[in-house]
């Protein structure tokens, strides 16, 4: 004598399977979904201490006599063609120090660059 699908399990456990099945889908998605914001920021914030880095080299070479211009000024032109926007620029001698931020979901990410001669010693 046999046993049919339904005899063999307990009573109410009919299609638990499948809410299983919904639950895990479920969880797979939010989980992917709290993910690409998160990815979103690191990346954001990659670009922006790229940009960072462009502006302070721009700003540097300005200062050492390489490159004609302004240091600020080819510092804001070099953030802005890496989509960033200049905020703080300092030049102190061949030393600068810039700031850029850019805006991600919102929120502004900024990052500080430095560049200029090495430090002796």
């Amino acid at each position: 004598m046999g046993f049919t699908q339904d005899e063999a399990s307990a009573p109410g456990e009919a299609g638990s399977g499948s809410v299983l099945a919904v639950a895990l889908v479920a969880s797979v998605l939010l989980l992917a979904g709290l993910a690409l914001p998160l990815n979103a920021a690191l990346t954001a914030r990659q670009l922006t201490a790229n940009a960072a880095d462009s502006a302070a080299l721009a700003a540097a070479d300005t200062a050492s006599g390489l490159v004609p211009g302004y240091p600020c000024a080819n510092a804001a032109e070099a953030a802005r063609l890496n989509g960033a926007v200049l905020g703080e620029c300092t030049v102190n001698g061949l030393e600068v120090l810039v700031t850029a931020t850019r805006q991600v979901l919102g929120i502004p990410v900024s990052v500080r660059s430095r560049a200029g001669p090495s430090p002796p010693g």
